[in-house]
């Protein structure tokens, strides 16, 4: 089964042969997570589609992709428009497309292992009137029909120091049997690997780009927790660091820990526990309290030992990107540099410092039209050529035992000046960079609030960017990161009503995209910080920008900027030389110091 219409057609015959009349497939694990192991990338096997979101729904004589406008390129690319329908989320939905198009009396089969009970809910609604039912299945038939699938990751898990955790994962567990307790609660269930890698001060390789163990925890209001992980995955420095307090149970008996919850009043979170889990516990008559997993707020808001870790792999960070740019601005205008040349070179260069663990996403290098592909993952087929001339797009981060990082530049590849459009496109861009990380704010504000700063100059020239500001981003964890966000409220986004809270960390990424011809991002980390005023009346925030690299003066018009704005650059690259050049030595000093001068 090479091809994706062989593999599609085999589903089909599964679905015959389970007797059912359909089926949904999510990028997702049992987690939940927004990357996933090799073992859960049925999308893509199926489809071809390689994006981090995006769902399809294969019916007997249909079948369609769900993506949103991240992908609506992307999609058109990897997945064949003779099989597949391309739908457009939010426009568009699962439940919306099978409410109009699973046929009368349809049985459609889901896995609720990696689906949320909310989406199941929703999805049985939308059924109801064509009398037709959603059923969750004993097995995945994707996976029936996936020869080669991979197993699971069987890499162990291991300890993640206090010295880098800054609080113990007793204090923590103490931390949660408090607000266990506070609530009249039992149990909460932890199904999130980052929440479960925090709650318990672990880290593992079990999903590419995060640092997380393939794990399940049920924390107790003693104090104490069961912790469900395959025994291979087990080591004697794991038990040890665990300690008494915390029983390590196989991974398979996590469904009959969740049955003997009979009677128990248990904290489970509908947004990261799949309905699996919820059905376990209605099944045995639970007592189920839907609120968010209490390790969401405590993991968000980064203890002064994360922060100082983070400022210092954002250092280390910042000296592989300078001498990245500086090997770009070389290289590049020979036209001899690919992206996929591009991103190896810089994993290179972060890989120098021997403190690099994995990178913290896939990198996004996109030349020209690629760079307008908001969400681009670069591949042999799409891979193109940094041309002299052309702007450049690079979004990339690293996984650092003390910090994850998250940067984007855009930049000019040479030799000729860049046109007026683009150099106005990226002022703009660079001044909603600038507006956000100025911004002052009155405690209470949630992200929701911000978004329009960085996206004012933009909406003045009656242009606009299809993506969230900023995303919260985890210590050693996952580089998108709940429950903070800046993003348009529309459509009740999650996240988007969180109030930001002082050691919070956030992208602030504005952008613009001309489809088919160039892509611009701006991207820093910002720490949330309380900012002391003359008069003030009650407390007020700011944002410490945490991210040191140059800016690229070439794209700059600087006759659009404030004396302020101007003010805020020149600050910035002051900043970036400060930090950065006690790291570098040579050509690639002299090249900091250029591109660092003032305006």
């Amino acid at each position: 089964m090479h091809t994706h219409e062989a593999r599609l057609d085999a589903l089909r015959k599964q679905l015959a042969k389970d007797g059912l009349d359909g089926f949904v497939i999510p990028i997702s694990d049992e987690h939940m997570s927004e990357y996933v192991g090799s073992y859960a990338q049925r999308l893509e096997w199926l489809t071809g589609f390689g994006g981090s979101a995006g769902t399809a729904v294969v019916l007997a004589d249909k079948a369609a992709i769900f993506v949103d406008g991240r992908y609506t390129l992307q999609v058109r690319d990897q997945v064949d428009g003779k099989c597949w329908s391309y739908e457009s989320v939010p426009q568009t939905s699962v439940a919306a497309w099978l409410g109009e198009h699973a046929p009368q009396g349809a049985r459609i089969g889901y896995d609720a292992w990696l689906h949320s009970k909310g989406w199941a809910d929703g999805v049985a609604m939308a059924l109801k009137h064509s009398d037709a039912t959603l059923l969750p299945v004993a097995r995945n038939p994707v996976d029936s029909v996936w020869e080669d699938q991979p197993a699971p990751s069987l890499a162990p898990a291991v300890p993640h120091a206090d010295a880098h955790a800054g609080k113990s994962a007793h204090e923590k567990r103490a931390d949660i049997a408090a607000w266990l307790a506070a609530n009249g609660l039992d149990a909460a269930v932890v199904t999130a690997l980052d929440s479960v890698a925090w709650l318990l001060n672990i880290r593992g390789s079990d999903v590419d780009r995060t640092p997380v163990a393939l794990s399940f925890v049920i924390a107790h209001a003693d104090g104490t927790a069961d912790f469900f992980i395959a025994p291979e995955k087990v080591t004697a420095d794991l038990t040890a660091h665990l300690g008494n307090a915390v029983r390590v149970q196989p991974r398979d008996a996590f469904v009959p820990a969740l049955e003997a919850l009979r009677g128990r009043k248990v904290a489970v979170d509908p947004e990261r526990a799949v309905a699996a889990v919820f059905q376990a516990l209605e099944g045995a008559g639970a007592n189920i309290i839907a609120v968010t997993d209490p390790v969401v707020l405590p993991k968000a808001i980064k203890n002064p030992v994360e922060q100082a870790g983070h400022r210092a792999a954002q250092s280390r960070d910042g000296a592989a990107i300078a001498r990245f740019l500086h090997w770009v601005g070389q290289e590049a205008p020979r036209g001899e540099v690919t992206e996929l040349s591009a991103a190896d070179r810089l994993q290179a260069f972060r890989a120098e410092g021997g403190l690099l663990k994995d990178l913290s996403f896939d990198t996004i290098s996109g030349a020209g039209p690629n760079g307008a592909v908001v969400h681009y993952r670069v591949s042999e087929e799409t891979s193109r050529t940094l041309e002299p001339n052309s702007v450049y797009l690079v979004d990339s981060g690293g996984q650092y035992v003390d910090g994850t990082t998250d940067i984007t530049r855009t930049v000019w590849i040479g030799p000729d000046a860049p046109s007026v459009e683009v150099k106005d496109r990226f002022t703009r861009v660079l001044k909603g960079h600038i507006a956000l990380a100025r911004a002052v704010f009155p405690k209470g504000t949630a992200g929701s609030q911000l978004d329009s700063f960085a996206r004012q100059f933009l909406w003045s020239a009656g242009l606009d960017y299809a993506h969230g500001t900023g995303h919260g981003v985890g210590s050693f964890l996952s580089v998108h990161e709940g429950p903070q966000r800046i993003a348009k409220a529309a459509g009740g986004q999650a996240g988007t009503g969180q109030e930001l809270l002082p050691g919070m960390i956030l992208s602030n990424e504005p952008g613009y995209y001309k489809t088919g011809e160039y892509g611009i991002r701006i991207e820093n980390l910002v720490l949330v910080e309380r900012r002391e005023i003359a008069g003030a009346e009650g407390e007020f925030f700011g944002f410490e920008t945490l991210t040191f690299a140059p800016i690229d003066r070439t794209l700059v018009e600087v006759a659009l900027l404030t004396a302020e704005e101007r003010g805020w650059l020149d600050s910035y690259h002051r900043r970036v030389r400060a930090v950065l050049a006690p790291q570098l030595m040579g050509t690639d000093l002299i090249w900091l110091e250029a591109a660092c001068a003032p305006l």
